[in-house]
């Protein structure tokens, strides 16, 4: 996720992401112009109800990912119990059963893994689908390229080879690509597939191009059949937009591949005491949620709201409550909350 205007001032990376998302918006039509369909199936995603666990330096880092309520000088075990009272919470205040984690080499590759696979193997435990995604560093290395293929492949033949015969895990190459063109970015995810032939491709999530603002391009891409494909969605991506523009947005975003697209990443303030479940056509934010939520239902499309937890982070919609050892959650916007019931199919509508 770019950090939203709301948390931080806006960096070189979120300037150049809303460049690219309002060009992408003023040019929807090129965005749905491609023959989508060509390798969608009639599904739907509906099956994924989740969030993200992020580390508080939203994922992207030089050194090991430490998620909110995490240590890395936890042992396994230490891990593993922590990581399964979070998941826990997860369902128990949200009714979440898929959550979306992090991954990079310096986590992957290094002493830390022993410990950090204990957070995917509690979530699997717990019947939670786990998306597995690779993020690139900070700094230098933050420029939607993946840092240093040396490290790359080494990683995912670690993560492949652990999680491979979990059906419960699934592996999403790279988190928001936008170094690449459209091309270039098809290339590289097909280069997983062929590199990874024995991983069933429904167990595989191929970003959408740029910063995952568009699946259009990788939906039509013969090469990447049956795979799912994320889509990133978020409303500080305009000052203002009604509802309607909302919907419109979104779906020219898709094109006609919901049946293959689970938004992964889509999220607005929950600490700032925004009430999302009454029509509010002045806010911004309220159209985006409501817009967003209610498009997600309609069109049958799993979701995964950014972020579930993250320390710090006003969009989050749970927080950390109790002590260090014994974590648990509280919900941070009720109406949130209940958005997200309803972009899952339960809850009720907005309310007139």
């Amino acid at each position: 996720m770019r950090k939203s205007p709301a948390t931080a001032s806006l960096s070189p990376r979120v300037r150049a992401a809303l460049v690219a998302v309002a060009v992408a918006a003023v040019s929807g039509t090129t965005l749905a112009a491609t023959p989508a369909s060509a390798a969608a199936p009639a599904t739907d995603t509906t099956q994924f109800k989740g969030v993200n666990w992020a580390d508080p330096r939203d994922n992207f880092a030089d050194d090991y990912l430490q998620l909110s309520g995490l240590k890395t000088t936890d042992s396994y075990k230490q891990t593993y119990a922590k990581a399964s009272r979070i998941i826990a919470a997860f369902r128990a205040n949200l009714g979440a059963n898929t959550v979306r984690l992090p991954i990079n080499p310096y986590t992957v590759n290094g002493a830390y893994w022993k410990s950090y696979r204990g957070v995917i193997d509690a979530a699997s435990d717990q019947g939670f689908k786990v998306i597995v995604s690779y993020w690139e560093g900070t700094g230098a290395q933050k420029d939607g390229f993946i840092d240093d293929e040396a490290a790359y492949w080494p990683m995912w033949n670690t993560v492949v080879k652990a999680f491979k015969n979990d059906k419960r895990v699934y592996f999403e190459p790279m988190n928001e690509p936008h170094g690449y063109t459209d091309a270039q970015w098809a290339d590289i995810a097909a280069k997983w597939l062929s590199t990874y032939s024995k991983v069933p491709r429904n167990r595989v999530f191929v970003s959408g191009a740029g910063y995952n603002d568009h699946v259009t391009s990788v939906c039509a891409d013969p090469r990447l059949k049956g795979t799912y494909l994320s889509l990133h969605h978020y409303g500080f991506w305009k000052d203002f937009a009604t509802y309607d523009q909302w919907v419109a947005d979104l779906k020219v975003r898709i094109g006609d591949c919901a049946g293959r697209t689970v938004a992964d990443e889509f999220g607005a303030p929950m600490t700032t005491g925004l009430n999302y479940d009454v029509k509010t056509p002045d806010d911004n934010f309220v159209n985006y949620v409501q817009a967003v939520t209610d498009t997600f239902r309609k069109l049958k499309m799993g979701s995964v709201y950014w972020p579930g937890l993250r320390t710090d982070d006003i969009y989050s919609v749970q927080k950390l409550v109790g002590p260090a050892d014994r974590p648990w959650l509280a919900t941070t916007n009720q109406s949130g909350a209940d958005r997200l019931a309803w972009a899952w199919g339960r809850g009720k509508p907005v309310k007139n």
